[in-house]
């Protein structure tokens, strides 16, 4: 069992490897990447050299390609050491024109030319855009070089970084941060000091906060090692892709809160989520009133449930609701087959089966609307009225699905041999449905319990854009309009896990059901 596991999972892999692979090709090759532009109101801003400067950095937080600006490089000399600050300073002054640059601007534009160009870099130089004499807004001349980045170099990034393990390095070794290391304390100073609640607290790391406890399930929480999908620019701008999944939705909730200088105040921040912001305790008067190093970077309370929560309590609902109609309505059309429920049953697997998802999920809409249920999601101010018409929609194309399988294998269990030996027996009928029939026509069935429950955690795409539920459907849908291209690609490799882990599980519910079926070669 174990070795089918361990071969079924590398598949699966490999599997999951190839379909986001598929999806960065669509993504980065065939769609117009100036569509991420759409929506950005920084980018309507800007003008002539600084709107095309945005713009390439923008390509490289999405992927596209990677990009060196010339003023960005020459600090980087500086922190290594090659050059020094008055020189940097005298080289970063452009010329309005390449022809204008002389000594040494000239000699370090072409250093940089030379540099990038040798490693396939694209160099392009930006001339000065004047008016009336002066340099216009957003006119200066601008040096910067860029290079696509291959599909290999994309997948590999990717894949190489979906597990992230926080170390006191991850701040960079120039950064004078005071004394790396870990420090753990059994008084969480987020409680004041006075509370025993033991915490694991970095310096140097990522996050502030390794290992805490809180008042919310499952109370204790980690920070060390942490799942990264992938960025999201549009639909949560700079936050992870899981953690855009995970994170709670709605209004802030407020409470008192002692920030590390002691400063006391109600507020939404969770310092427990304090990431590292360079530079950001320095820019804020603010922020220095209430911290004292540069793990600055919070995330707020909010009093609403998050996406995965709301996709996971509308799809366990609907499944809850479909096995429960779905498997006794099957069993009894196929004890009564040919029978008026049959044909009933029948009539409603067909016009299921025929009629777009999207016509009955409007069609179920409309019909609750005029019964008074709530037809869109209120994170705020929710009720449990307005599951109903999600769960509905949900249910009953899954209540057709069960009730046609199970009928089916149920008939065609009824034609077995050990039926007919069973009825020569004299075993009654009821026995030989109960005992046999039932319980084998059943085993196919049990291997969909693992995907229904895992697939609630996925969402339902049409579904939730209908009805407006903020889960992780509609997040798909939100990211494509928004052309956030690390939502979608996290998104894809979330579904691919949670649909490789569901096969195998299924196979495995299988074979503790029915000990006919092995996975092992030594039983054939």
């Amino acid at each position: 069992m174990a070795k089918y596991i361990l071969k079924r999972l590398i598949h699966g892999l490999i599997s999951i490897a190839i379909v986001v692979a598929i999806v960065m090709v669509l993504i980065y090759s065939l769609l117009e990447r100036t569509s991420i532009f759409a929506e950005d109101e920084v980018y309507r801003k800007l003008q002539n050299n600084a709107r095309t400067t945005y713009t390439y950095r923008r390509w490289q937080d999405y992927g596209y390609l990677d990009y060196v600006n010339y003023t960005d490089w020459l600090n980087d000399q500086v922190k290594e050491g090659k050059l020094d600050p008055d020189t940097r300073n005298e080289a970063g002054d452009l010329g309005r024109k390449p022809e204008d640059d002389e000594g040494v601007v000239a000699q370090y534009v072409k250093e940089f030319t030379d540099y990038y160009e040798g490693k396939g870099f694209t160099v392009e130089r930006l001339k000065a855009i004047t008016s009336r004499r002066k340099v216009a807004a957003g006119g200066q001349p601008e040096l910067f070089a860029h290079k696509d980045r291959p599909l290999s170099s994309r997948l590999w990034g990717y894949f190489s970084n979906i597990i992230y393990i926080d170390t006191i390095h991850y701040v960079d070794e120039e950064v004078d941060i005071g004394e790396r290391g870990l420090t753990f304390t059994t008084h969480d100073p987020v409680y004041g000091g006075d509370k025993f609640s033991p915490a694991i607290i970095g310096n140097g790391t990522k996050h502030k906060y390794l290992l805490y406890f809180n008042d919310q399930f499952p109370y204790l929480h980690q920070n060390l090692i942490t799942v990264n999908l992938g960025t999201s620019y549009s639909v949560n701008k700079d936050r992870d892709v899981l953690e855009t999944m995970l994170q709670t939705q709605g209004s802030y909730v407020t409470r008192r809160v002692m920030f590390p200088t002691n400063h006391e105040e109600e507020s939404a921040d969770d310092l427990h989520t304090a990431t590292y912001q360079e530079g950001s305790l320095a820019g804020s008067e603010m922020l220095q009133t209430r911290f004292v190093d540069d793990y600055t970077n919070v995330i707020t309370r909010k009093g609403g449930r998050s996406k995965i929560a709301f996709s996971f309590t509308c799809g366990i609902l609907a499944s809850l609701m479909a096995y429960a109609l779905g498997l006794p309505l099957g069993v009894f059309m196929a004890r009564h087959k040919d029978g008026l429920v049959d044909k009933l049953g029948t009539f409603y697997i067909v016009f299921i089966m025929a009629v777009p998802s999207l016509a009955y999920i409007f069609l179920f809409k409309a019909i609750g609307g005029s019964m008074g249920l709530p037809t869109t999601f209120d994170v705020n101010n929710g009720t449990a009225l307005m599951y109903v018409l999600p769960i509905v929609s949900l249910a009953l194309p899954s209540v057709a699905n069960l009730m046609k399988w199970l009928r089916r294998y149920m008939i065609d269990q009824m034609n077995s041999d050990y039926v007919k030996f069973a009825r020569s027996g004299g075993l009654s009928e009821n026995e030989i449905f109960a005992k046999h029939i039932l319980k084998n026509a059943a085993i196919p069935i049990v291997h969909g319990i693992p995907s229904t429950i895992l697939g609630a955690l996925t969402g339902a795409i049409i579904t939730e854009r209908v009805y407006v539920v903020p889960g992780t459907g509609n997040l798909l849908t939100q990211a494509i309009n928004f052309y956030d291209n690390g939502v979608i690609v996290g998104v894809t490799m979330f579904y691919g896990l949670l649909s490789v882990v569901s096969i195998i599980l299924g196979d495995v519910l299988m074979s503790v059901v029915d000990p006919r079926i092995s996975f092992t070669s030594e039983s054939r």
